[in-house]
């Protein structure tokens, strides 16, 4: 589901389907405490980030720039303080979910 908006029970109905759930900036904004409750719930071989570029800028670089691929941190770490876990727990988990979604070759350790 690129770019997910919608809330812990659209997430529950759309994993139950057998989609992977995509977070963009969205789930940074200030009023997006539903979406950032579906980012809670959505397991760890499902879930996704993105950045949308050059739209959806996150937090805290919201109307001050447009959107780039290198603010897709930010959104990992709202998805990582939601669930109440470590960044790299959340970037190594959404970087093995991109690789096996789109079947890319898994790197060399180092490179």
């Amino acid at each position: 589901m690129h770019c997910f908006s919608g809330d812990a029970d659209q997430a529950r109905r759309a994993l139950d389907a057998g989609f992977h759930i995509s977070f963009a900036g969205v789930v940074t904004f200030r009023r997006a405490e539903q979406l950032r409750a579906a980012a809670a719930i959505v397991p760890l071989d499902r879930l996704l980030v993105e950045t949308d570029s050059p739209y959806l800028t996150p937090e805290p670089f919201r109307k001050i720039r447009r959107n780039e691929p290198r603010f897709v941190v930010e959104t990992a770490r709202k998805v990582a303080e939601v669930r109440g876990t470590e960044f790299e727990v959340i970037a190594e988990a959404t970087t093995r979910n991109v690789l096996r979604l789109f079947h890319l070759p898994v790197p060399e350790p180092g490179v």
